[in-house]
């Protein structure tokens, strides 16, 4: 700041309360000249905006950690989301958030799907990385736009459903009653083949989940319960089963033995998620609703559930009905 008198006597005020501010301004004596400088600090005190932030540095791990303490703890995948966040800091360098650009993300995206790792994983891994960003922006600690806000999802190839036909099941239901070591495999899958029900989802039941013919299951996936009818044998064989051997243990390893011991051929992925596509199969083919089934499976929405519409019966037979005539 100064204040300098000018060869025809008048007063000049070159004022720059903060960087980047500057005013001049030209008075006829020092005392207006002295006021306006004076104005100028007062105003930089009453207004903090004056006072430019300096740049956020934070880096991408800071920021991830930030949202886990702030909003992430309280997920339900809180702790996996966080892990796997931070991978992804890692392959990114951990550049300082606010530079990273789409460009940046892209590249490390590309070279990941040529290593093998799949456009699902990848697109999720974008939407946790978005959701930080967003997340952070409305909770006021960052104030800059979501850098990958325009990056766009991978898109999916969608797979065939793959289902089990009742020789199928019977041939199944043998390898795990005559082979299996884990007592609760049998349980499991008959909960998932008679409800629709997750693997993770059967696992959890117990015998407080069973009572009147109804079974429940708590602890979904979209974090709602649900509870679905089942028949007074399998109630009974379940109740039975709890009193003989105690609570469900983990039998995924086992059921994935007893596969492998079937001629059973599923794509990968695929093993125990069968025994729900089977279920919501064979209920579409033998008559079932549609918004019915949704319920069943605890879908948030029929557009999931309608990928089974195409097995009810009047859809195979409008196929026949209304496609061309070839036959005159």
């Amino acid at each position: 700041m100064a204040i300098t008198k000018q060869p025809d006597g008048r007063w000049k005020a070159d004022v720059e309360p903060i960087k980047g501010k500057r005013f001049r301004k030209i008075f006829k004596t020092k005392a207006e000249a002295l006021r306006f400088e004076a104005s100028c600090r007062a105003k930089l005190t009453q207004q903090p905006d004056w006072s430019p932030k300096p740049a956020d540095r934070r880096r991408l791990s800071e920021l991830v950690e930030a949202w886990y303490d702030l909003h992430g703890h309280g997920l339900r995948d809180g702790v996996r989301r966080i892990s796997k966040l931070l991978l992804l800091c890692q392959r990114l360098r951990n550049s300082v958030a606010r530079l990273l650009t789409p460009e940046a993300y892209s590249s490390d995206r590309r070279a990941r799907m040529e290593q093998g790792t799949s456009a699902k994983t990848l697109n999720n891994e974008l939407g946790y990385l978005r959701a930080v960003f967003n997340e952070l922006r409305g909770l006021g600690v960052i104030e800059y736009e979501n850098p990958l806000a325009l990056v766009k999802p991978l898109r999916l190839q969608e797979r065939e459903l793959s289902w089990l036909t009742e020789d199928q099941i019977a041939e199944l239901m043998e390898a795990i009653r005559e082979g299996c070591d884990n007592p609760h495999v049998e349980p499991v899958v008959m909960i998932c083949l008679s409800t629709g029900a997750r693997w993770s989802e059967a696992e959890k039941s117990g015998p407080t989940s069973v009572r009147n013919g109804v079974i429940t299951f708590s602890g979904t996936k979209s974090g709602k319960v649900r509870a679905v009818p089942i028949s007074a044998d399998l109630e009974a064989f379940l109740l039975k089963h709890w009193r003989q051997h105690g609570p469900f243990t983990s039998a995924i390893t086992s059921f994935r033995r007893a596969l492998a011991r079937t001629t059973i051929k599923l794509p990968k992925g695929q093993a125990a998620h069968v025994l729900r596509h089977t279920f919501a199969s064979h209920f579409m083919q033998n008559g079932g609703n549609i918004l019915t089934l949704q319920k069943i499976l605890g879908h948030s929405t029929v557009v999931v559930t309608m990928r089974y519409a195409h097995l009810a019966p009047e859809h195979l037979q409008d196929a026949v009905r209304l496609g061309p005539n070839l036959y005159g």
